[in-house]
């Protein structure tokens, strides 16, 4: 695997949302998250520190009307710069998982880096309501998984606060994602395919 940074930045800006990323895959976990959205921010806090990956992001937009756009444009982008920073894959261990417990909630989350975008998520019970509910977590790491390339499967095994639902979910993504982005030492030269290529 070659030696340099797995690092990628990206900003996105629309009528809706304006968005920007930069990731280390190889970090340390420190984040620095500017967004309005508490829980975003809380969330990718906890993203960055667990998964042990640098993570910078402003995300803002108008929400007036609720922070649905900027929540899934936030997913989007992020998906995208996970993509970018893995570059041709060579040398990761490509499928993990990570089960995570918070208090009385308890989150799986499995992932294939395989190129294909593929997104099943399973909240439990939704809920609609707050700045980043449980059907808006569904529905980002649906667009984190498509515009990362990955399959996802993220599903809550118990629990009844929408909060540590939540949280417990995206430290599992993050446990998950930094086991699979891991150089596996074994092969670390190859691309985990019987393709040859992960695109």
């Amino acid at each position: 695997m070659a030696d340099k940074p797995r690092t990628a930045s990206l900003e996105r800006n629309t009528s809706e949302s304006q968005i920007s990323v930069t990731i280390n895959l190889d970090g340390t976990g420190k984040a620095d998250i500017d967004t309005d959205n508490g829980m975003l921010k809380h969330m990718l806090d906890a993203f960055a520190r667990h998964g042990a990956f640098d993570l910078t992001v402003k995300a803002a937009g108008d929400h007036s009307m609720g922070w649905h756009h900027v929540l899934e444009d936030t997913g989007i982008v992020l998906g995208r710069v996970v993509n970018e920073a893995l570059g041709d894959k060579t040398g990761i261990v490509r499928m993990a998982h990570a089960i995570v417990p918070l208090d009385e909630a308890l989150s799986r989350v499995v992932i294939d880096i395989s190129g294909r975008g593929y997104g099943v998520v399973d909240m439990g019970t939704p809920k609609y309501e707050g700045e980043f509910s449980s059907d808006e977590v569904r529905h980002f790491l649906e667009a984190f998984a498509i515009e990362s390339r990955m399959a996802l499967h993220a599903t809550v095994l118990a629990g009844k606060n929408d909060h540590h639902r939540s949280e417990a979910t995206f430290k599992a993504l993050a446990r998950a994602l930094r086991a699979a982005v891991a150089v596996d030492e074994r092969n670390p030269d190859a691309i985990p395919s019987t393709k040859g290529v992960i695109d």
